[in-house]
Parts: C-alpha cells; sequence; structure tokens
C-alpha cells in the first residue's frame, strides 16, 4: 500500500503543480472556462446541457442526471490557459452522454453497487476475517472488487474527454502554441489521478486477500 500511496501523493502534488501554474497564464483569446465549454457544445450541436458556476477549486465535473456542466470558481470565469482545459474536459463527457458513448453508459449504470461496495466491501471483509468467515470475507471482497470495476472503466471515460477536449481545443483554435501545450499538461496531470485510484483499489483488494490467506493458513 505504500507504493500506492505515495504514487496518489506525487498524482495529485502533479495535478496542482500544473493546474496552479497555468491558471496563472492567460490565454490570447480571453476566452472563459465557461466560454470554452459552450463552444465545445455548439460545435456538437449540443443545446439542451446547462452550465453553472460551482464553490471550491478543482471541484469540476459532468452531471448526467441534470444534464449540468458544474465548474468551479477557479475555472467558470477564469481566462486562463488550464480553465480553458478544464472546462472542455468536462463539455467532453457531456458529449459522450449526448452520443451514447458505451464507457460512460457502463460507469453510470454501476454507480449504485459502486457506493455499496465502498461502504460495506472492507468492513464486511474485516469482519468475516474476524469471525474465521470465509464466506463474509469474499462477500465483502466481492462488493469492493465494484469500486475496483469503477475505477477501471472510469479510465477510458477520462481519457476519451480529454481527447475530445483537446482535438476541439486545437481544431477550433481555442488555444495555440504553448498555451495548447499547457492545457494538455493539466490534463494528463489529471488523467493519472484515475490511475492512482485504480491501483488503490486493486491494492487494497489484494491486500485484504493476503490478510485472509494468512488467516486462513493459522
Amino acid at each position: 500500500m505504500i507504493p500506492v500511496f505515495i504514487f496518489a501523493l506525487y498524482c495529485q502534488l502533479k495535478v496542482k503543480s500544473a493546474f496552479g501554474k497555468y491558471s496563472k497564464v492567460r490565454n490570447r483569446r480571453n476566452m472563459t472556462g465557461a466560454d470554452a465549454a459552450y463552444q465545445l457544445l455548439m460545435i456538437n450541436g449540443i443545446t439542451d446541457v446547462k452550465i453553472k458556476q460551482i464553490p471550491g477549486s478543482l471541484t469540476d465535473y459532468y452531471d448526467p442526471t441534470k444534464k449540468e456542466i458544474c465548474l468551479s470558481q477557479d475555472v467558470f470565469n477564469s481566462t486562463s490557459v488550464a480553465a480553458v482545459g478544464v472546462a472542455c474536459h468536462e463539455a467532453g463527457h457531456a458529449c459522450q452522454h449526448a452520443q451514447g458513448y458505451a464507457a460512460l453508459k457502463i460507469r453510470n449504470a454501476i454507480i449504485p453497487v459502486t457506493k455499496i461496495g465502498s461502504m460495506l466491501g472492507v468492513p464486511l471483509a474485516l469482519i468475516g476475517m474476524f469471525l474465521y468467515s470465509d464466506p463474509l470475507i469474499y462477500a465483502g471482497l466481492i462488493l469492493y472488487s465494484a469500486v475496483a470495476l469503477f475505477q477501471l472503466i472510469t479510465l477510458p471515460v477520462e481519457f476519451n474527454a480529454s481527447k475530445r477536449a483537446l482535438q476541439t481545443i486545437e481544431r477550433s483554435g481555442f488555444l495555440e502554441g504553448e498555451e495548447y501545450a499547457g492545457a494538455k499538461r493539466v490534463l494528463t496531470a489529471a488523467a493519472l489521478t484515475y490511475v492512482a485510484a485504480l491501483a488503490s483499489a486493486l491494492a487494497t483488494i489484494l491486500r485484504l486477500l493476503l490478510i485472509a490467506n494468512r488467516g486462513n493458513r493459522r
């Protein structure tokens, strides 16, 4: 778990560093994050998605149930290179939703199971170990495996959203040259956090299996 924790910490620091650096770089077109998200939606013929501001930093997300792109205060009105990249990434999720992107459908479908698995999986497995109950241990592991599956499916969803964002940014001239490279660095750093989340989930499953195996040998 220690190497995974270090990797996750590295990813978080890399995201904050990249976002912090390019949130200070103003784009030449003076385009805000909200403007960029709106333009990307229009280019893809999407007119039924709202764009709103929410509090916090790096709290941006797309809500498919309400068809809302929620942009943090550091992105919504900012004209930085980082803001354009992040906003277009979230708009990329809206495009996935509108076009019925398969991986996004699967991820949304397993969210209820994932919530149950994240809450009950590890406690159930630990209780099973305490009671020397293999059925409880493996029930917990199966439940928590839904978390790992969710993180695995999240990877293509997030990578594809960034790919859509960067393609539109480049083709439509939202950002050019070093500006485009800066937005790409921000999104690449953000993508690593999802890799870290998957690694953490797999490491947790492996750790529980090893503990259960030691208990069985005793």
